[in-house]
């Protein structure tokens, strides 16, 4: 067994701790919890406490990473706030402990690159949490586009409109210094434009900050209006029922891809009146109508006027089976769709990232996402801000080596890079 600790005991540590027992309970799971760390010392007793009630043992509690060290620490899962992902991350590495470290990688792409050398200076594993391409609708999806069902990919459309002047989850997604929600809800979209269509090479953004104030209704007694898998409904009772937002809140762009493909993307946090959400995919030869990711929805395909979805989808591809993790969890190995509720679905997905987090440290494959694809999405979201400042178009690669960072400066400064 692997000695596992998770670092940063928030909503989001939360919510892998849920994941792992997911994978123990699946008979799965490589590693033992020997410890948990946030200098917020009830955080770490909380997470212990239901670790004790899933695992029936309980993790020794820490405040700081020295005292984990002390526990003959393994490997680690880091969950903290994207300002420390970094420095939390190096750390990690130097002292010899695999690495698994919630998205973004890092809060700006020279965070990003430092933790990509430290990476490359250490033998150990990093692996990037990048989790909607873990769906298995998603993963059929991936398989009926390589065996070309659309033909060629032309047109990828992805859209997500909603969120009024409301909270996204917490304070900090609407700071500029501590992840917008274009960099925090972002990521997981270039990384699956990427995971889809391959690199996205060039990037041409309007931005927006459309609502400098946004309401949080959970403080004055109301319902959440967001909060994934029910687990941050304590900590928003707690912030401000009102406050000012610092960080973009839309972006309208177009995307090339490497081979050839366009994007169009629109991910707006302040959209009123009606909600969307797609993503489809228009090739030479049909077209492709994803569901939301995490929803077991089906995928439609046009194919000459002919819709095409449901378990007829596997006939275009027979040698299609999802990995032992995800279809011991989900409940088959050629899935086209599932039904489980949200919380379920968050938590069998994490536990995915753990067993393939496993499976790279026990050497038997190399992590999915490791910190070049988790750079890469973190630079096309800030390709989208940068651009947007500029009023240009912009390579992803000249945001990637940092030629173009003018956004991020500040950032990079509060941090002290």
């Amino acid at each position: 067994m692997i000695r596992l600790a998770i670092i940063g005991c928030g909503g989001m540590g939360h919510r892998h701790l849920y994941g792992l027992a997911e994978l123990h309970q699946a008979g799965l799971s490589q590693f033992e919890l020997i410890g948990v760390c946030d200098p917020v010392r009830a955080n770490a007793e909380s997470l212990a406490d239901q670790a004790a009630e899933r695992f029936g043992h309980r993790p020794t509690v820490t405040t700081d990473l020295e005292s984990l060290a002390g526990l003959q620490v393994e490997a680690v899962d880091i969950t903290t706030t994207p300002p420390f992902h970094h420095s939390v991350a190096i750390e990690a590495l130097q002292r010899g402990w695999h690495t698994m470290l919630e998205k973004p990688m890092g809060l700006t792409v020279r965070a990003c690159n430092l933790i990509r050398q430290a990476t490359r200076e250490s033998d150990r594993v990093l692996s990037v949490a990048e989790n909607y391409r873990r769906d298995p609708i998603n993963r059929l999806a991936k398989a009926l586009l390589e065996a070309g069902a659309i033909g060629q990919p032309r047109l990828l459309m992805q859209q997500s409109i909603g969120g009024r002047n409301l909270m996204v989850i917490s304070v900090w997604r609407h700071q500029k210094n501590q992840s917008g929600v274009l960099i925090d809800v972002g990521v997981h979209y270039t990384d699956m434009m990427e995971y889809l269509l391959g690199e996205v090479t060039t990037v041409y953004a309007q931005t927006r900050l459309h609502e400098p104030i946004r309401l949080n209704p959970v403080a004055e007694g109301q319902a959440p209006t967001s909060n994934p898998a029910g687990v941050y409904g304590r900590w928003q009772k707690e912030m401000p029922a009102q406050f000012e937002a610092t960080a973009e809140d839309a972006a309208y762009a177009t995307l090339t891809f490497k081979n050839g493909a366009v994007g169009h993307y629109v991910e707006d946090h302040a959209g009123h009146g009606q909600n969307v959400w797609l993503r489809h995919i228009y090739g030479s030869a049909g077209s492709m109508a994803l569901p939301n990711d995490r929803s077991g929805g089906v995928i439609s395909l046009n194919l000459a006027g002919k819709e095409i979805s449901g378990e007829a989808l596997l006939q275009l591809v027979p040698d299609f089976r999802l990995d032992r993790a995800t279809a011991t969890l989900f409940g088959g190995e050629r899935l086209w769709r599932y039904e489980f509720p949200f919380a379920e679905t968050d938590r069998k997905i994490i536990a995915i990232e753990y067993a393939d987090f496993a499976g790279a440290i026990l050497g038997e494959r190399p992590v999915e996402v490791g910190v070049d694809q988790g750079a890469r999405a973190v630079a096309i979201s800030y390709a989208m801000l940068e651009s947007g400042r500029l009023g240009q178009p912009l390579t992803v690669e000249a945001v990637l080596n940092e030629e173009v960072d003018g956004y991020q400066q500040d950032i990079n400064e509060s941090l002290g890079l």
